[in-house]
């Protein structure tokens, strides 16, 4: 169970991701991620309330404020880098990079230990993103690609806070978060140069709700699975912006994508199974 519900997130997020990109095209990058994180903190807030708790564990509140500051910081530059149109590299870069980050500091700072099949879809999915991102020979000097590394750090931050916070808490540990990423982002908001439309903002808002949505499944999936293994398939997200990208925006995948793609599948299938 603990891997669906990771799969689940990394398909939603895939999803925001994409539909972020494609947002962060139309308007000002920081318009989008600023009304997406209000959008995310209004469904946390409407799903925390559905979900009783005896009582919420100040500490529980603290990691998952602290998962919302890496959240807020990696949705920023990640929109920044999909503006810039760089989608089918910027995605997949901040992907491989917060893997690594995460998997290191589950196994030597957590004490994780996956098992030999965990680590085998753990090395193929470091391999897969790799070359769903073009096998790191497209644009590395691009801007979009340097925010996707800085992106990454943010994610890694995000999913390693979230899965400290317990269970006993519900789901406030996210709404925290939430609240932490808006606030993280108003300091921005300021350097919006376009306003959007009625349209594009509740699009925005939309899809910050998807992305605490996601954010949601991972909590359950860590409480259920070791932290680097379900962070691990839900860093899978980046295979689902290319698919889209090749099926909607008619674009034309690589080999070295195309090898990716099944890479993930394959990875998918291992860590489940491991």
């Amino acid at each position: 169970m603990g891997a669906l519900l990771a799969l689940a997130s990394a398909v939603l997020h895939g999803l925001v991701d994409f539909a972020g990109g494609i947002l962060s095209r139309r308007t000002h990058f920081v318009t989008v991620t600023l009304l997406g994180q209000i959008g995310g903190l209004l469904l946390a807030v409407a799903a925390a309330l559905l979900v009783p708790v005896a009582a919420v564990d100040r500490t529980d509140l603290l990691w998952g404020a602290l998962s919302g500051v890496g959240g807020g910081t990696a949705m920023h530059f990640l929109n920044r880098g999909l503006s810039r149109g760089v989608m089918s590299v910027v995605v997949p870069v901040s992907a491989v990079t917060s893997v690594t980050l995460s998997v290191l500091c589950g196994v030597l700072l957590l004490g994780d230990r996956p098992g030999l099949l965990a680590w085998a879809g753990i090395a193929v999915t470091v391999s897969a993103l790799w070359l769903v991102a073009g096998g790191g020979t497209d644009g590395l000097a691009g801007g979009g690609v340097r925010d996707g590394f800085l992106a990454s750090t943010g994610v890694a931050v995000q999913y390693l806070a979230l899965g400290q916070a317990g269970a006993s808490s519900g789901l406030w540990p996210v709404t925290a978060g939430r609240v932490a990423a808006v606030a993280v982002l108003l300091p921005f908001a300021r350097r919006a140069r376009r306003a959007a439309t009625a349209g594009l903002g509740v699009a925005a808002l939309a899809v910050g709700a998807g992305a605490a949505l996601g954010l949601t499944l991972f909590q359950l999936a860590a409480h259920r699975e070791l932290l680097a293994v379900a962070v691990v398939i839900a860093s899978l997200y980046p295979a689902l912006p290319v698919v889209l990208g090749l099926v909607l925006l008619h674009e034309r995948a690589t080999r070295r994508q195309a090898v990716g793609l099944v890479g993930a599948g394959a990875a998918t299938v291992l860590l489940a199974v491991g």
